[in-house]
């Protein structure tokens, strides 16, 4: 699977775009299509103090992020640049119509990126363990 990644980064440029689009269009494009109602926000699960939509998009991005770029200097880069976008991201809603800047969504943001870290943490050390 990391050979796939590594591979074929269009994964992650791709995964990008799309998210930054869906970030930025003013209102629910996906509300759109699903419920006919733009203002409908589709909830894969019941939020819980963080906006869980967030975290599993966020945890995703991470873990193509860390399938793509497995070099530690990259991966510092990864994670600067996944903050930045997390947070940028969540800040242009104070001005993108129809859309409201949350901390619920942002902590939800952050909460992804962290889990993907962690996780790659515990697994690099284990690895590292094993030999």
């Amino acid at each position: 699977m990391n050979n796939f990644f590594s591979k074929y980064k269009s994964i992650f440029y791709s995964y990008n775009v799309i998210l930054i689009f869906l970030y930025i269009y003013p209102g629910s494009l996906l509300g759109c299509f699903l419920y006919n109602d733009c203002k409908l926000q589709p909830r894969i699960t019941p939020d819980f103090i963080i906006s869980s939509n967030h975290l599993y998009l966020f945890f995703f991005l991470s873990l193509v992020g860390l399938f793509t770029y497995k070099n530690l200097y990259k991966l510092k880069n990864l994670y600067l640049y996944l903050f930045l976008l997390a947070t940028i991201l969540e800040i242009l809603h104070l001005i993108i119509p129809r859309r409201s800047f949350e901390f619920r969504d942002l902590f939800g943001n952050l909460l992804g990126i962290l889990i993907a870290f962690f996780i790659n943490h515990f697994l690099f050390k284990y690895e590292n363990f094993k030999k």
